[in-house]
């Protein structure tokens, strides 16, 4: 039996998802977490614990080199969350282009009787614009991106993609009408509309300051739906009071940007649907399962994503260091009790490694002090005995 411990509010849909072999909340010494946005960078994790999954794309919220440290495997559910903040900046592209939040505050300031005639008389003030034939520069077309880039297609807008990380599987979901470039510069440029899709690393701070804008037409509408600190907020500003930027819309408040009339900023509710939390919870607690029972590591953020069919007995799953001759003495001190390997998996993700080992059977050896063996070797982090069910 393992022990699953959630934090916020999981969806019930993804409770649900556990088999029989998992208990929800039921100790203090669990084998998984299950969390969305709960802040774990500072927390104490109980010596049991194997793997944190995140039920969402960010990861931010969670310690990764102190989890690496102490063999704990790290998920998130990309994806899951997709398609609620495509509708969310789609709806934020016709809101910004019709001057919805403009005529809105007009509206709710006058409700004289005469209203009609004088809104007949000032409405020309709020006119907009339509998006079709209007240009969008998406930037990152992994699972938001391309799901963004494809719906402006649908709605008539002509549509120019940049991602230099972009992978295959990703390459198919885009619609070959999408005109990919190879650089930020040449994306913004001309561009009515920019919305950016990216994780947050070293690279992608500040990706958007006040070189980059300067790079984009007059009147531009810029979107973070991202993370905090990909877009320069302080180069935002200034480049909406020099009419740069005719409006600015982000899920992530800043004090700087806090009371502009010409920035919405929406309380990181991007992926905050009913459909979404589902989706995440359904994804997350499968997730769990599969690398609890099996050793997998699909969506790992902190380990190389292995997939490797469980047909013997034992797996055993080995978290290291990347470093010359681990397989070799993992290899020995299994050859050292006659365990034979039946097949054996190994792959790296920088300073880390992860072996798996599939074997018939440990030849009378006590998987507690199989693993108490291997846990010798300094450079390992956690070594797990899997059986199979």
């Amino acid at each position: 039996m393992y022990e699953i411990k959630t934090f916020n509010a999981i969806a019930q849909s993804g409770l649900d998802t556990f088999t029989d072999n998992f208990e929800i909340n039921q100790t203090k010494q669990p084998d998984a977490y299950l969390i969305r946005s709960v802040n774990l960078l500072k927390a104490e994790f109980p010596k049991n614990l194997k793997t944190i999954v995140r039920a969402g794309a960010g990861v931010n919220n969670v310690p990764l080199q102190r989890a690496t440290d102490k063999g704990i495997a790290v998920f998130n559910t990309p994806g899951s969350n997709a398609n609620a903040v495509k509708e969310l900046v789609i709806s934020l592209m016709i809101a910004t282009a019709r001057n919805l939040f403009a005529a809105n505050e007009y509206s709710n300031g006058h409700t004289e009787a005469d209203v009609s005639q004088r809104t007949e008389k000032d409405k020309t003030k709020f006119n907009g614009t339509e998006l079709a034939g209007k240009r969008l520069a998406v930037i990152g077309l992994g699972n938001v991106g391309s799901l963004v880039a494809n719906a402006a297609l649908a709605l008539g807008m002509k549509v120019v993609g940049y991602d230099p990380y972009l992978s295959a599987n990703a390459a198919w979901r885009i619609n070959n009408k999408v005109k990919r470039v190879e650089s930020l510069k040449k994306v913004v440029k001309n561009a009515d509309f920019v919305t950016i899709h990216v994780p947050k690393n070293n690279e992608t701070i500040d990706l958007i300051t006040t070189k980059e804008i300067n790079e984009m037409k007059d009147g531009v509408v810029l979107f973070n739906y991202s993370r905090v600190g990909i877009t320069n907020n302080q180069a935002v500003v200034k480049a909406i009071r020099n009419k740069k930027i005719n409006h600015y819309c982000t899920d992530f408040g800043e004090p700087v940007i806090a009371d502009n009339p010409q920035i919405t900023i929406t309380p990181h509710i991007g992926g905050s649907t009913l459909e979404a939390e589902s989706n995440g919870a359904i994804q997350g607690a499968n997730t769990v399962m599969d690398y609890l029972e099996s050793g997998d590591t699909t969506h790992c953020v902190n380990l190389p994503n292995m997939q490797v069919p469980f047909e013997t007995a034992y797996r055993i799953t080995v978290i290291h260091q990347n470093v010359p001759n681990m397989v070799g003495q993992i290899s020995t001190k299994l050859a050292d009790h006659e365990i034979n390997i039946e097949n054996m998996a190994n792959a790296a993700k920088e300073k880390v490694a992860y072996t798996i080992i599939d074997v018939d059977g440990l030849n009378g050896l006590d998987q507690a002090d199989l693993i108490a063996e291997l846990d010798k070797v300094k450079e390992i982090y956690r070594v797990r005995v899997i059986k199979h069910h």
